[in-house]
């Protein structure tokens, strides 16, 4: 078990080496602006759970990566084809997440509040759906589980995604108010999370 860990341990180091320059460039670059964006407005429920479940996930994730012997607590009895099956799903969701990085741009926020010079984006992944930013991290959350083999990891992640499926509700609420029909009619011909119409 511990040698297949470490194989798995040195693969998800690999692809998060492979991503995180990238998410840094586009976070720092969509924070150029020096704008504050106010975090309150999304409600205490988000503002008390979201970060902390994402926080608790990603100390796990990287625990695994250093040393997966430190998460052996939380191991879950998986076949390995259902662990390699997880790497191909962090591949997708590292594909998927730089696809919208690339059409999201400055308008990168991690809170419901959008920057001054915002654009209603619909290129790219947002032909189809509405978020597939939040697509990438819950795909991305299934692989770390996955991978690491881990309920520790799972159940952290699905609160993670819990929050942001609620606090998605908020977010288009503020969308809406900021572009009105244009953004109406976006919310009519896709799907939220999946494509496919699924307004409001």
């Amino acid at each position: 078990m511990m040698d297949h860990d470490q194989t798995f341990a040195l693969v998800l180091r690999i692809g998060w080496l492979v991503l995180l320059p990238i998410i840094v460039f586009h976070r720092v670059r969509s924070q150029m602006t020096g704008e504050k964006l106010d975090r309150r407005q999304e409600g205490a429920l988000i503002l008390l759970t979201l970060r902390p479940a994402g926080i608790a996930h990603m100390v796990g994730v990287v625990t695994y990566m250093v040393d997966p012997a430190r998460m052996v607590w939380s191991s879950l009895p998986l076949p390995l084809w259902l662990r390699w099956a997880g790497v191909a799903v962090g591949a997708a969701s590292g594909c998927l997440l730089v696809w919208t990085l690339v059409n999201l741009g400055k308008n990168l926020t991690d809170t419901v509040v959008t920057r001054k010079a915002h654009t209603l984006v619909t290129v790219g992944p947002y032909r189809w759906v509405r978020h597939p930013f939040y697509d990438a991290v819950g795909l991305a959350v299934l692989a770390n589980s996955l991978v690491a083999a881990n309920w520790f990891l799972l159940g952290t992640g699905a609160l993670l995604m819990t929050m942001i499926v609620i606090r998605t509700r908020r977010e288009e609420e503020h969308l809406l108010a900021r572009f009105g029909d244009g953004y109406r009619s976006y919310m009519n011909r896709t799907g939220r999370f999946f494509p496919g119409r699924t307004p409001g």
